[in-house]
């Protein structure tokens, strides 16, 4: 599953931007920071962290990317465990609801590292979720997203509702 995740992603990253531009200014490469709130196997914290993706416009008001984040967060998952650095990589389908507003979902490959005293294994898994994103100015923009991330070995799952400030190139 993860050669899909990675052929889906490694595809849209090396697509020609030759597509109509009506989805500007929700296409191009981006860039911002992302914090919020974190819930893992039913324990609360918080997520805060990067993201970067590159939108292509695919149909007039439809777009189409990669998307990639790292994060951290201060959520403990019991027994004196603490989720740690959160990796991943997905693909973003999105729609222009008007000149400003998109919104999107998005679904992909996440990698989750839990600590128990200095030592840590990481967990693969599935992201998916969806949100909005609003152009402040045309190189700017703030969102706000839920993500649901479900992973191997039947750890449990983890919710995150993030917002984000971000710069597009």
């Amino acid at each position: 599953m993860k050669t899909v995740i990675f052929a889906a992603v490694a595809a849209a990253a090396v697509a020609a931007p030759a597509f109509a531009q009506d989805a500007a200014p929700f296409t191009g490469p981006r860039a911002g920071v992302i914090a919020g709130y974190d819930k893992f196997d039913g324990r609360d914290g918080f997520t805060y962290g990067v993201s970067a993706g590159y939108d292509v416009a695919v149909t007039p008001g439809v777009t189409f990317g990669p998307e990639v984040s790292f994060s951290d967060s201060t959520t403990s998952a019991g027994a004196g465990a603490e989720v740690s650095r959160d990796l991943a990589a997905s693909v973003r389908l999105g729609y222009v609801v008007n000149p400003r507003a998109l919104v999107f979902g998005k679904v992909g490959y996440a990698n989750t590292r839990i600590d128990v005293g200095g030592a840590g294994a990481s967990f693969e898994g599935v992201r998916y979720g969806g949100g909005v994103e609003f152009a402040v100015t045309g190189n700017t923009y703030i969102s706000a997203e839920y993500q649901r991330s479900e992973y191997e070995a039947n750890i449990g799952g983890r919710d995150a509702g993030v917002v984000g400030v971000g710069f597009r190139f």
